[in-house]
């Protein structure tokens, strides 16, 4: 039996780029570059680094990236315009393997209300820019934006001119993530076969994710044959983004047999190179999010975890470890069966008989009422007997913002009941509270993640806050509710606070007959 090799796919970053330029994901100049080291650990084959012609910063940033960047080619954006093209050859100058991305809009809409150009002029621009990049660099990369809303005549029209210049990559934008899948295999399957000069030429892919299909149509055109797919990491992009890297990989190696193609990356580092991405930007994934996110290899419902406990591929279609995780987290929370708290606690190394474990899955439960989770030190105190109780409250606040410095003041009850008054100041309202509490309370942490968000609306409306911080190496995270978002935000501050202060607390060394 002959077992074909499967197709090299080149991934293309343009994470530095089009997801950079997205409101919200901004970076500077040594954050850009960090990021880019981490893209060449992750093993992508091209960086997009950025558009020189767009600011003096992105010069900078896309020409020292150029330089010290060696193991990817690194690749920068320029419209069909000579001073855009030049730029790149003037940031690209050092770069070990330097390619400019050329572009112009060929679909009807934007000829017309874009570009005010015609079929003609636009033929005309598209030759001109790849030749002056030829000049320059023997790599160009020719993009057809908003191609999927293309005549598709024209399409291997201003391809085949393109060729003729010196591209060398034809890329293919579902500019809007309007098309489908059927649609991008068909239109990858046409191009291919219409296009004169196909077969000296990588065929790329560039799917917008306005329909949550980024991903889904990336797969589709190399299943199309298209052999490079432009994508960000976390699917960070224009509006509702781009193709998510990590998705798109591990699509590749799970169901390798069904597409025939693999990257170049390493996966395991996939994990470690998106939680970057979320310390340089601010801006965090969210829980549930495939590959990347907190929920990904957690299990909390009785039924996966029994599941789970009995056979890991019963609800796990990928090893956690390929991916940067350590391994799965069966959660204990209000929805865990009896089979997975049975099994933490013989891990912890208790011995219950069923009366005790029956008692102790009833106090579990009871916990969750006032808790996301259920920890393994929870569980350790449960079992031995040991009361919680109420740890520190919050009995009252008070903020002002007075000479550009906001000052908080808070009284707490102690775990022991008595009372605490203390303030500090901030730059913000939040700094200066979370700084209040933690002159109050002795604990002291670095916030990892902190979100607010509305539950409810009008008069019943709450506000929420989660927020997450590692202390030497272990995750704490809190959570608050309060019709005051500042509130909210002090009491989960406070969540994370008492978990700190109960693994501090010593645990007797026991075993429960």
């Amino acid at each position: 039996m002959t077992v074909s090799t499967p197709a090299r796919i080149r991934i293309f970053d343009t994470t530095l780029r089009d997801g950079e330029q997205s409101p919200g994901f901004t970076m500077g100049a040594a954050q850009k570059i960090a990021f880019a080291r981490a893209l060449e650990e992750l093993g992508v084959d091209v960086i997009e680094a950025g558009f020189p012609n767009s600011s003096p910063a992105d010069y900078s940033a896309v020409q020292t990236i150029a330089r010290e960047v060696r193991a990817c080619t690194i690749a920068a954006l320029a419209r069909c315009h000579p001073a855009d093209i030049d730029a790149c050859a003037g940031a690209l100058q050092h770069a070990h393997a330097p390619r400019i991305h050329v572009f112009i809009s060929t679909s009807p809409l934007h000829r017309q209300h874009k570009l005010g150009m015609s079929r003609a002029q636009v033929l005309e621009h598209a030759v001109m820019g790849v030749s002056r990049a030829r000049l320059h660099v023997d790599d160009v990369e020719f993009s057809a934006e908003d191609a999927t809303r293309t005549e598709r005549e024209f399409l291997v029209e201003v391809f085949e001119a393109a060729i003729e210049a010196g591209a060398t990559t034809l890329n293919v934008p579902d500019t809007v993530g309007y098309a489908t899948p059927g649609d991008m295999r068909a239109l990858f399957d046409y191009l291919r076969s219409h296009v004169h000069g196909a077969e000296r030429v990588v065929f790329s892919a560039h799917c917008h994710d306005d329909l949550g299909l980024g991903v889904a149509n990336s797969l589709a055109a190399i299943e199309g044959g298209a052999r490079q797919v432009e994508c960000t990491i976390n699917g960070i992009g224009e509006r509702a983004g781009n193709a998510a890297m990590e998705e798109l990989a591990m699509a590749l190696k799970v169901r390798g047999a069904y597409y025939g193609a693999d990257t170049g990356l390493d996966t395991r580092k996939l994990l470690a190179t998106s939680r970057l991405l979320s310390r340089i930007t601010g801006m965090q994934v969210q829980r549930n999010k495939a590959i990347v996110g907190l929920n990904a290899f957690a299990h909390e419902s009785g039924i996966h975890q029994h599941g789970m406990l009995k056979h890991r591929d019963t609800y796990e279609i990928m090893r956690p470890q390929d991916v940067g995780w350590e391994d799965s987290q069966l959660v204990l929370g209000r929805h865990s069966g009896r089979a997975a708290v049975a099994d933490r606690v013989r891990r912890l190394g208790y011995v219950l008989d069923d009366a005790q474990l029956d008692q102790l899955i009833v106090d579990a439960k009871a916990l969750t009422q006032t808790q996301h989770v259920v920890t393994d030190r929870d569980l350790q105190r449960l079992v031995e007997g040991e009361a919680f109780g109420q740890g520190w409250r919050i009995a009252g606040m008070r903020l002002a913002d007075e000479g550009g410095a906001a000052h908080a003041r808070v009284e707490l009850s102690d775990p022991s009941g008595r009372h605490v008054t203390q303030g500090a100041e901030g730059e913000g309202p939040v700094e200066a509270l979370f700084a209040a509490l933690s002159h109050a309370t002795g604990v002291g942490f670095v916030l990892e993640t902190y979100e607010v968000h509305s539950m409810g609306m009008g008069a019943d409306a709450r506000g929420e806050a989660n927020l997450s911080a590692r202390i030497d190496g272990e995750l704490f995270t809190g959570q608050g509710t309060s019709r005051d978002v500042l509130q909210a935000s002090a009491i989960a501050w406070l969540d994370v606070a008492n978990r700190v202060l109960r693994e501090r607390q010593p645990l007797r060394e026991a075993v429960v007959a």
